[in-house]
């Protein structure tokens, strides 16, 4: 059975970018607010890192609740994972995610500063230096079987689609213009002449964008 590399509910601006500029540890999104950008997704009753319960159900809901099926492994950038740029200067700070990471798979980070391995909770990290092909090798083996998630930043997104390596992704277009930023596109039309599309508007305010490889 072939192992699929996809994305999954990632989120850009209505002009493009999934994230703004100025990264910092107090702001992972940059000057972008993640409680606007991703507000379709924080509401529904799936939301992975959702502390109370009620939410809203519904097609966006259906989206959420299909993040974890079927991964086995996850791709990120090293800019997904922390703000840190050049060597690693601190290997006591694990990211952004606390204790318990919301993937539940092994994470292999993109970098050209390898560190050691480690696991929080059900979640290893890995540090990985090497092309795109190279990277979802060593994490389709991890998955065993399963599929592997590309879980962003938009740089990161690109890499792997100038490299033809991703097979669907799930893109949500939220309402707000960020004006700058890291832009994974100036237009989704881009993608056509690789991808099948279909485009789902939700009552919610974003806009579903579904491909998958022809």
């Amino acid at each position: 059975m072939t192992q699929l590399l996809r994305v999954q509910n990632f989120t850009v601006s209505s002009d493009g970018f999934g994230a703004g500029e100025h990264q910092s540890l107090e702001r992972p999104f940059g000057h972008a607010d993640p409680a606007v950008l991703m507000a379709w997704a924080f509401a529904t009753a799936s939301f992975p890192n959702r502390t109370d319960p009620g939410g809203t159900r519904g097609l966006d809901d259906y989206f959420t609740r299909d993040f974890t099926h079927n991964i086995g492994a996850e791709i990120m950038g090293r800019n997904k994972f922390g703000p840190q740029r050049g060597p690693w200067q601190d290997h006591e700070w694990q990211g952004w995610w606390g204790e318990e990471p919301p993937f539940h798979t092994p994470v292999f980070v993109m970098t050209h500063y390898t560190r050691p391995s480690f696991t929080l909770s059900d979640t290893t990290f890995h540090f990985v230096d090497g092309e795109p092909a190279a990277a979802l090798a060593q994490a389709r083996e991890a998955a065993e079987g399963k599929d592997v998630r590309l879980g962003g930043g938009a740089t990161t997104v690109r890499e792997f689609l100038d490299a033809d390596l991703v097979d669907t992704l799930h893109v949500a277009v939220s309402p707000v213009k960020l004006g700058s930023g890291v832009k994974l596109w100036d237009s989704p039309d881009e993608l056509r002449d690789r991808f099948h599309l279909d485009v789902v508007p939700s009552p919610s305010g974003v806009t579903h964008y579904l491909f998958w490889r022809k």
